[in-house]
């Protein structure tokens, strides 16, 4: 009965087009995306920031949501459920709602103590499925330990499910249908098809196979460009923490892209990556700063490497600036590289480049 009430235009209805598009800002924006990381021979290295990209977007969101109250449809709504207190959650939560605030899209936060039962969670869940008033749902993960997160995820009504984890919107993702795909998956496919990065026969190595994040993504980025949902008709190898790590070097060394979502700090290194390829980082990791002595946030991307007496290679440095998850280049700050000169403290190396510390002028 739910398969047969998902129909294709519930998934595409209107009112839900906003929603959809702002879900992929809400999240923080891949820290590094570079149309041609270069191999250790190579001069330069060109930086796409995922920010600038996530701004272009949110003002064609707000756009969308004014146009479609305009033509008297009511405002779109999301309701967001947040269990326990959890720290990462509540900042995760508070940036989603901030972020539907910019766009226009009504928000609302229902908070409930870490020992609510999986019976009261699904209860309101189906209530918030028949309010015509709500236009989505999310519930936050992770849940506490005795909840069934799989269970939650696919008692969310699959036309309201922001996440796109319902076992429906999964399902469809698969059939290259049209669907509503998970967050981090529609933000890399969005900076793939906004920088004009080649898909088409190329390969790609997915490294992270996690099921709201990797294969999300090489389900987008495999399939056929002339189905229901149009892919990306590129040869994907999908990798995780347990390849050998010689073995993902053979095939990451092949990849004309790289998509790195792993959970494992320094995992792909310059000597990894063939000259042009193309490199997404969405990992996330919280490790120790010794330069600080503060926890810092880091991807699983680390171009760091050796200088010569003439080097010839930007160095690609761990993020810098961390509210707008960018990268330094020789003390230019990728978020603001129009502004043409070094924001950020950097300590100065025999060679003229600079290399930047984390620490930030502003």
């Amino acid at each position: 009965m739910a398969a047969a009430a998902f129909s294709s235009s519930a998934a595409l209805r209107p009112c839900l087009a906003p929603l959809r598009r702002w879900r992929a800002l809400s999240c923080p924006a891949p820290r590094s995306a570079s149309g041609s990381p270069r191999s250790a021979a190579s001069d330069e290295a060109t930086v796409i920031s995922g920010t600038k990209l996530a701004k272009e977007v949110l003002k064609e969101v707000q756009r969308d949501v004014e146009s479609w109250i305009s033509f008297g449809n009511k405002r779109p709504h999301l309701t967001v459920v947040l269990v326990g207190d959890n720290p990462a959650s509540h900042i995760y939560v508070r940036n989603k709602v901030k972020a539907a605030a910019a766009v226009g899209i009504s928000s609302e936060i229902i908070l409930k103590p870490e020992d609510i039962s999986q019976e009261e969670l699904l209860d309101m869940t189906l209530k918030l499925n028949k309010d015509p008033s709500v236009s989505g749902v999310l519930v936050q993960l992770p849940l506490p330990d005795h909840i069934d997160e799989r269970t939650v995820c696919n008692a969310i009504a699959p036309e309201k499910d922001v996440d796109g984890f319902h076992i429906i919107n999964i399902g469809r993702l698969c059939l290259d249908q049209p669907s509503i795909i998970p967050a981090t998956a529609a933000a890399v496919w969005e900076i793939i098809k906004r920088t004009g990065i080649q898909t088409f026969g190329k390969n790609v190595v997915v490294a992270g196979r996690s099921k709201n994040v990797g294969m999300p993504i090489s389900m987008l980025l495999h399939t056929d460009g002339e189905h229901e949902r149009p892919g990306g008709d590129a040869t994907v190898t999908i990798t995780h923490r347990y390849t050998p790590k010689e073995q993902l070097k053979i095939h990451t060394q092949l990849a004309d892209i790289v998509i790195v979502a792993a959970g494992i700090p320094k995992l792909i290194t310059t000597d990894m990556v063939k000259e042009g390829a193309a490199v997404i980082d969405v990992g996330i990791n919280h490790i120790h700063d010794p330069l600080t002595g503060k926890t810092k946030l880091v991807g699983d991307v680390d171009f760091e490497v050796e200088y010569t007496e003439q080097p010839r290679l930007l160095k690609l440095m761990q993020t810098c600036l961390e509210e707008h998850h960018s990268y330094c280049i020789n003390g230019l700050c990728a978020f603001h590289s129009e502004l043409r000169k070094p924001i950020c403290k950097c300590r100065k190396l025999k060679s003229p480049y600079k290399v930047c510390t984390g620490e930030t002028a502003l």
